[in-house]
Order: structure tokens, then C-alpha cells, then sequence
């Protein structure tokens, strides 16, 4: 009697399984359709970013680069007709005593910065 009972659980047990599996299959449930709305909206969404980005992003930054390069040969023409003159206040490059590699430090640019060897 035992083993006839724990066939038919098995059994029933299939059963459920299989029909569990086949319902799922046929009937789409609640979160399914939710899902498969949110994968088409991700995929609207991410269609319209694309546009944005190839027709106004890209333009945009190709505008700015051609303005800012525009702006840099202006300031250059204009640091040719007036170079920079230094003024040494006595607070500038005061060390109490010298790099070993000289008196300028060791970020040094003659365009940018005063040399501390001239007096």
C-alpha cells in the first residue's frame, strides 16, 4: 500500500509539473508583460539618446573645438604684439636655500614662469 501511495504522489507531483510548465508557457503572466513593455521602452529610449548624441552632441562639441581653436589663434596673434614683461617683487621664488639642481624648481617653464636667476 506504501508503494502504491508514493506512485500516485509522484505521479500527481508530475503532473503539476508539467502542467505548471505548459501554463507558463501558453499563458503570459502579469510580470512577463511588464517586462517585455520595459525591454521596449529601454529599446525606444535608447534609440532616441543614439539620435541625440550623433545630431546634436557631436555637432555641438565639433562647434566648441572650432571656436576654441578660433579663440587660441586670436590669443596668440594678440601675445605676439605684446609679450609678456615680468615684474620681480621680492616674494617671488624666495627660498631660503637652492634646489640642488639650481634656483628655478624642479616644474620650470620659461614661458610661463619668471626665472629665478635673473636678477
Amino acid at each position: 500500500m506504501s508503494l502504491l501511495r508514493t506512485a500516485a504522489i509522484n505521479q500527481s507531483r508530475n503532473f503539476k509539473r508539467l502542467g505548471a510548465r505548459y501554463q507558463s508557457q501558453l499563458v503570459k503572466t502579469e510580470f512577463e508583460a511588464e517586462r517585455e513593455a520595459v525591454k521596449v521602452h529601454a529599446a525606444e529610449s535608447a534609440e532616441t539618446w543614439k539620435k541625440i548624441s550623433l545630431f546634436v552632441c557631436i555637432p555641438a562639441l565639433i562647434g566648441a573645438g572650432y571656436n576654441a581653436y578660433n579663440l587660441y589663434e586670436k590669443h596668440v596673434e594678440h601675445m605676439k604684439e605684446h609679450p609678456k614683461e615680468w615684474t620681480k617683487y621680492p616674494y617671488m621664488n624666495f627660498r631660503a636655500r637652492d634646489f640642488f639642481w639650481g634656483k628655478n624648481s624642479l616644474f620650470f617653464n620659461p614661458e610661463v614662469n619668471l626665472d629665478a636667476t635673473k636678477e
